[in-house]
């Protein structure tokens, strides 16, 4: 799914171990638990231990009897406001939403624990305003021109008729996804890790279509155009258009879609017509195609250049001012793994001594080679089984079964390696302005009685 160049502001912080304790309702766990988590979003103290409702899938409450009344005390600050849920024909709603204006929907873990995404639970990722959609989506028209030998207009009927169809499981991934583990924040919507979705997607490869419009041995980089009107509605400026090297652009995986999982690609997530570059940031699979452009030199569209889906050569201190020449594009997505079972904050019965885990990994241009998993903090791993993927940029599948030694308080930690032995990272690195690249390992926290 694009996402937003332009600077924006909205957003939360990800799931932490705060957010578990509010919900499960541990009096007085601070001072067991310890006063801040050294990494990630959020920090616990005492305080904000001292929730009153219960996690999904509790069986019983955890209060402490009543204490004697206390003198009053002056009023405390409003609690913060909860993350706010999407609200849009077609999609659950329980995505939650991280901006309106453009529309722009996360997915929380633990709804990713299909090996298919469902289209209603995918997230959701605009930089301009939403088209209207086509009358007739079969006159829909794409461009494709610049260097080529025959520039070539094609409506998505004769795309269709004119090249073999193909199906294929590809995960696409929001470039900013897992912004929100920076710190300090990187700038725009503060995803956590539900910037992302294996859906079934059918269509045409890219690469038959610019084999009849022959490219020319002049032709560098393309890009992309779609129909999405800018958000200050001014027809003269694009909401986002971005390109690929060449190489890239002629793999054989990456296609021009018409259907997902099954059904005509919703209005919401590019239809009736997107590109899918798989393995790189979603920003550059256009969605509402309308135009590739193959050009002589790198693209220079909105989106393109400064710090725009670009990450840092050398690093850079934290925080600090980027200069621009210390910046190349963010091409293939960092290894990821996330943890989609139990959810973050399940609490099970008293006596429990194994939880069955499940989640997925994948690794932009990669595989992955191993998933481990940890109830200890890291002094110990467990190796996951990982399924191999059904076909290159599907997500891979793992499962494990984990020992619980007793009741209490535990945190789930997992990591992948991918298939150049490059693995997760305890926490985000390479800070960057506008939070491209976080991929920490993930962490779900049980409480078990």
């Amino acid at each position: 799914m694009p996402q937003q160049h332009d600077k924006d502001t909205g957003g939360r912080s990800g799931p932490d171990r705060r957010g578990f304790l509010a919900r499960a309702g541990l009096a007085g766990a601070g001072a067991v638990i310890g006063s801040a988590v050294p990494f990630g979003p959020g920090a616990i103290t005492p305080a904000a231990a001292q929730g009153t409702g219960s996690a999904p899938g509790a069986t019983g409450s955890s209060a402490a009897p009543a204490a004697p009344a206390a003198p009053a005390a002056p009023a405390s600050p409003p609690a913060a406001k909860g993350p706010q849920q999407l609200s849009y024909p077609g999609k659950s709603d329980k995505l939650v939403l991280l901006g309106d204006r453009p529309l722009v929907a996360e997915t929380p873990e633990h709804l990713l624990d299909a090996d298919t995404t469902p289209t209603n639970l995918f997230f959701v990722r605009n930089n301009g305003q939403i088209p209207e959609p086509p009358t007739d989506p079969e006159t829909w028209r794409i461009t494709v021109d610049g260097e080529v030998e025959k520039p070539l207009t094609l409506t998505l009927a004769e795309l269709k008729s004119r090249f073999r169809p193909v199906t294929r499981f590809l995960v696409l991934e929001c470039g900013g996804n897992g912004r929100a583990f920076f710190s300090p924040p990187g700038r725009g919507n503060q995803w956590t890790n539900g910037g992302a979705g294996c859906a079934e997607w059918t269509g045409v490869r890219v690469a038959d279509v610019l084999k009849e419009a022959g490219v020319k041995p002049s032709a560098v980089f393309s890009g992309h155009y779609g129909a999405d009107p800018h958000l200050s509605g001014d027809t003269s400026r694009q909401a986002l258009s971005r390109g690929v090297p060449i190489k890239k652009l002629l793999d054989e995986n990456n296609l021009i879609v018409w259907a997902m999982n099954g059904e005509p690609l919703p209005t919401i997530h590019g239809g009736p017509v997107r590109l899918l570059v798989p393995g790189w940031p979603g920003s550059v699979s256009a969605k509402w195609l309308t135009r590739i452009w193959v050009r002589d030199k790198v693209h220079d569209g909105a989106g393109m250049g400064g710090t725009s889906y670009r990450v840092t050569v050398n690093p850079m201190v934290p925080g600090g001012k980027p200069d621009e020449k210390n910046f190349r594009d963010l091409e293939s997505m960092p290894v990821r793994s996330i943890v989609t079972s139990p959810a973050n904050g399940t609490r099970l019965p008293a006596g429990t001594r194994r939880v069955e885990l499940r989640g997925a990994a994948w690794a932009g241009d990669h595989t992955v080679k191993d998933v481990h998993v940890s109830l200890d903090y890291g002094a110990s791993w467990q190796r996951a089984d990982l399924k191999a993927p059904r076909n290159p940029y599907d997500w891979q599948r793992w499962t494990a079964s984990v020992a619980l030694p007793s009741d209490g308080y535990f945190e789930v930690w997992a990591r992948a390696t991918d298939s150049n032995g490059v693995m997760q990272p305890h926490i985000a690195g390479n800070w960057n302005p506008q939070g491209y690249g976080a991929n920490p390992m993930h962490r779900v926290a049980v409480l078990v009685g």
